[in-house]
């Protein structure tokens, strides 16, 4: 192993969340280096699906020194419109990137700083800093349940992160296992393009698309809601810890809903519970799934009907989602060869992996502890959390401000430490 050159701060994964933390040191006249296992922003490209849209507005797109200008600030932009609006940002500055170098090992020096282990296309290095930025996301391990394995081999499973289009999926029916913002979107796309869809309906909650006049999204983000402190917000832990709400941009954005694409002909069911060779049983939940997201769906034009009428703002009248369709009883066990399913489509989430961290930053259930990013070792932040700090974080629209503030630290320790070796010496 060959031992690197010490640099001041090392920022470990290059999406976008590390890169506007190097744009700031950058213009700080902080010594950095950016570590991308990749290539810059590749999950872009890697990780979405051929139809993606964004769920966002696009004038939520908001990057250091650089903003969203195109002609439809209101719509959404497509996975390779995305793709070339990150591209057109990368332009803007020259960010110290190291491409192909994967971090295996972050461990804290008892004297100071950390080492980090370094596996790159000439072999391993070994690079020590004062300071290190983990921007590698908040959960990168796809999770695929246990008894997963003990399904029938002749089924063709992914996860969402590697589903691309109906066509790459074998013909016959398809299993979508998950109703979050991708397993959603994901049945959606089945849908859409023809095939047997049957979905295993989650606990997460809907929004509506548009309303009263205007993108929920946008009454929201005037609401000042991406804006509260996580510690601020209403229903505590309990309701940020929640899956994010499922709604959709394409085709210039409409609500997702589940209950029509039933009466359309797709098979919902309830938490899927287990499985073993063709045999797949279900939790009785999908009824009381179904009000609960209606629910929420309703509760969110609630509170933006109270902001219209306490602002005195002009907005079309109000109104409610009502049910197009409920489920006659529930169906709690499906054979996979009798209902024709050739294959699965796991969307039931992500979790966190820090096992390459050694230090002492971590809680029970191996989340950071952190206050906007900070944690209470030394020189170790993080940045790019869901709910780090705003609901905004992790978000385009929040990015720029928590990488900000994290740089920000980075540098007042930096000029601190300066001046103090100026005093001592």
């Amino acid at each position: 192993m060959t031992t690197s050159a010490h640099v001041p701060v090392a920022i470990v994964g290059g999406g976008q969340a590390g890169l506007s933390v190097s744009w700031h040191l950058s213009r700080a006249g902080i010594a950095h280096v950016v570590l991308e296992s990749h290539t810059p922003v590749h999950a872009w490209t890697d990780s979405r699906w051929d139809n993606f849209t964004l769920v966002t507005p696009n004038w939520h797109c908001k990057l250091p020194g650089y903003v969203y200008d195109g002609p439809d600030p209101d719509g959404f932009m497509t996975r390779d419109e995305v793709v070339a609006w990150l591209q057109g940002w990368l332009q803007t500055f020259e960010a110290p990137v190291r491409t192909h170098t994967r971090v295996s090992k972050l461990v804290q020096r008892g004297e100071g700083g950390f080492a980090l282990t370094l596996e790159t296309p000439s072999g391993a290095e070994l690079l020590t800093c004062d300071d290190a930025v983990v921007a590698t996301g908040g959960y990168p391990l796809p999770v695929i349940p246990a008894y997963a394995g003990s399904l029938d081999a002749g089924v063709v499973q992914i996860h969402s992160e590697q589903y691309r289009n109906a066509e790459q999926l074998p013909d016959g029916a398809v299993l979508v296992v998950g109703t979050g913002q991708s397993g959603a979107q994901i049945a959606e796309d089945l849908h859409l393009a023809g095939r047997q869809v049957h979905l295993a309906v989650g606990n997460a909650p809907r929004v509506a698309r548009f309303y009263r006049g205007r993108d929920c999204m946008t009454w929201l983000s005037d609401m000042g809601l991406y804006d509260r402190p996580a510690q601020q917000y209403p229903g505590g832990r309990a309701a940020i810890e929640k899956t994010n709400h499922y709604v959709t941009g394409r085709d210039g954005g409409r609500d997702v809903d589940l209950r029509q694409f039933a009466a359309e002909g797709m098979r919902l069911y309830g938490t899927l519970a287990d499985g073993k060779d063709t045999t797949l049983r279900f939790e009785p939940t999908l009824r009381s799934a179904l009000d609960y997201a209606d629910s929420i769906y309703n509760s969110i034009c609630s509170d933006i009907d109270a902001y219209i009428e306490r602002e005195g703002i002009d907005a079309p009248p109000v109104s409610r989602y009502e049910p197009v369709w409920e489920p006659d009883a529930e169906t709690t066990t499906m054979d996979l060869a009798a209902e024709g399913v050739t294959s699965i489509v796991w969307a039931i989430g992500y979790r966190p992996d820090y096992r390459w961290i050694e230090a002492s930053a971590f809680d029970g259930g191996g989340r950071p502890m952190q206050t906007r990013g900070i944690t209470s070792v030394p020189g170790l932040s993080f940045v790019g959390l869901p709910w780090m700090h705003t609901w905004g974080s992790g978000r385009f629209l929040g990015i720029d401000r928590d990488a900000s503030h994290i740089a920000a630290t980075i540098t007042s320790g930096y000029h601190e430490s300066v001046l103090q070796l100026a005093v001592g010496h």
